[in-house]
């Protein structure tokens, strides 16, 4: 594992019902394991039923379509994405939830998820090495960010998040 890169990764959907709902944007910051940035992308992916959407998702993630017009599909934006992790670990806040909605993309579009099988989940690790901090009540992204020092320049757009999600776990490695 230890030479492998990390994908730090966010994504944006039209609401949280896995079997209903979609990914509108995905963000990543590709690193070294010794913090040096590779790359760092955004892929805006058309949604195929805004009609399903969540309307409080879709004002939480900045949606507006007039900056989504000229997004891919799913299956292009799965394409790039699985070049561009390749053999990478993931790394996210909240690990399992966006990679359910991205092995569900993998599965729907036929394209193979070609990153690494072990997957690093940022709030797992802060609770781990912080838990008995007692005024830390939460661990969100936003409220480790405030406690960090990190800022979130766009909370809750997919490129913001991942840059942010990678400065929060560097600073965890460093505790």
């Amino acid at each position: 594992m230890r030479k492998h890169n990390f994908a730090f990764i966010d994504i944006e959907l039209t609401g949280l019902d896995l079997a209903k709902h979609e990914i509108i944007e995905i963000g990543c910051v590709v690193a070294t394991p010794d913090f040096k940035i590779l790359e760092e992308f955004e892929l805006k992916i058309k949604p195929e039923r805004i009609s399903d959407a969540d309307p409080v998702s879709l004002r939480i993630s900045h949606y507006n379509p007039a900056e989504w017009e000229s997004a891919r599909t799913l299956a292009e934006a799965m394409k790039i994405f699985s070049e561009k992790t390749k053999d990478c670990i993931m790394v996210g806040q909240n690990v399992a939830f966006d990679s359910g909605f991205l092995e569900y993309a993998f599965t729907k579009t036929g394209i193979k998820n070609s990153m690494h099988y072990h997957k690093l989940d940022t709030i797992s690790i802060a609770w781990a090495k912080l838990h008995k901090e007692p005024d830390l009540e939460h661990f969100s992204l936003r409220d480790l960010c405030a406690r960090f020092g990190i800022k979130n320049e766009r909370a809750h757009t997919a490129l913001s998040d991942a840059r942010a999600t990678f400065e929060l776990y560097k600073k965890l490695m460093e505790l």
